[in-house]
């Protein structure tokens, strides 16, 4: 199976490699996988290079990417779109920061659940605005939004944005029809407007669960920004390119104002390869997901018989949101890093007694980050 080929990847000047070069350890932390994009995007972009001229490419007039999303959405998710809701961002990390400049004002504030990873947290501060943290709570077993705190920071009229991961980053939870509902019914009576992050929705492996698009939800459709992108699935994120759905055209019209001078175009090698993504790699998706299962299947039999370590049930991503807090330790990233694994360290993300390991890599390297947590 290609999900166990160890690629290497030293030479690439990866980020996610270069953070430990040098250092005997395993790199598990930013979100990018060990694995290599379908042999279909890659031909995709070999046919485009061949090509020879990558002048400007206006991403709305790229046609077969703008209905390969229309595809994709009907397809995976049920969701019957228009292709004039589509706005192409560089991004999601720079789409949610026009959300904060096309919907606020200095001086409001956005809620932001936490844990959440970092660009997320430092989006309010960078438009001047204030950041409200709504907490991520356990609830028989399950991470979920803290609903009573959510109400009371939406009454706050300086209260114009709640910016949401889901499925959420770094805990892993897909929300439900019901909590949804719950959001619909506090944005709407307190004129909040959604912007939903969904990079991670394609990523849902826990078969009982169903990824619900903001912008195809009751309550929703014209009070929300969904950013949704093929980066994380088929592991094109340094292609830099991303799309929001926005269904209501006002809200269009805003992001869009909000984005000028601002936001530059999608790239056209990341427009070629989300249309390869989306039309012609569907079997490569579902094996994915069966390679995934079985990783986070084993990640959580391993940290069920470590003592000091916890890990709540994970319904979707490649993220593991490990509770270290047993272990007694001020600094378990520290800990993590002398056993010769790099997770994500906890406290960036809001609780530096968390760690979040990325099991999007082969099997093989994740047992042997376990056989050194357990030396």
């Amino acid at each position: 199976m290609q999900f166990d080929d160890v690629i290497d990847r030293t030479a690439t000047h990866a980020l996610k490699w270069e953070k430990y070069k040098g250092k005997d350890i395993i790199p598990m932390w930013i979100a990018d996988t060990e694995f290599a994009s379908p042999k279909a995007i890659q031909s995709a972009l070999e046919e485009r290079v061949e090509h020879g001229l990558f002048g400007y490419t206006f991403p709305s007039q790229y046609t077969p990417a703008n209905q390969a999303v229309v595809r994709w959405l009907n397809d995976k998710h049920d969701w019957q779109i228009d292709p004039s809701w589509i706005v192409w961002t560089p991004g999601v990390v720079p789409a949610f920061n026009v959300a904060c400049k096309a919907y606020c004002e200095v001086g409001d504030s956005v809620m932001i659940q936490t844990p959440n990873y970092p660009p997320l947290l430092a989006a309010p501060s960078l438009s001047g605005l204030n950041s409200i943290e709504i907490d991520t709570v356990e609830v028989d077993g399950r991470w979920t939004l803290d609903f009573v705190q959510l109400e009371e920071q939406a009454r706050d009229p300086k209260c114009k944005l709640f910016i949401l991961c889901n499925p959420m980053n770094p805990v892993g939870s897909v929300l439900t029809e019901a909590e949804l509902t719950k959001i619909s019914q506090i944005c709407s009576n307190h004129n909040v407007t959604l912007c939903s992050d969904e990079i991670h929705c394609d990523l849902v492996l826990d078969e009982t669960k169903k990824h619900l698009p903001a912008g195809n939800f009751k309550g929703l459709e014209h009070n929300s920004v969904t950013l949704m992108a093929a980066s994380k699935t088929f592991n094109v994120a340094g292609l830099g390119t991303a799309f929001a759905i926005i269904p209501d055209s006002k809200l269009r019209d805003a992001f869009i104002a909000g984005s000028l001078g601002f936001m530059s175009w999608a790239n056209v090698m990341g427009l070629v390869a989300t249309e390869a993504a989306f039309t012609l790699c569907d079997q490569w998706h579902a094996d994915l997901l069966d390679y995934l299962r079985g990783n986070l299947a084993y990640i959580e039999q391993q940290v069920e018989q470590m003592e000091g370590l916890k890990l709540l049930h994970v319904e979707a991503t490649f993220l593991a949101w490990v509770d270290a807090s047993g272990l007694g330790l001020d600094d378990p990233q520290s800990y993590f890093e002398s056993k010769g694994v790099g997770p994500s360290a906890g406290v960036d993300f809001g609780n530096k007694q968390f760690v979040r390991i990325n099991f999007g890599c082969p099997t093989s390297m994740l047992e042997e980050a376990f056989k050194r947590l357990n030396a």
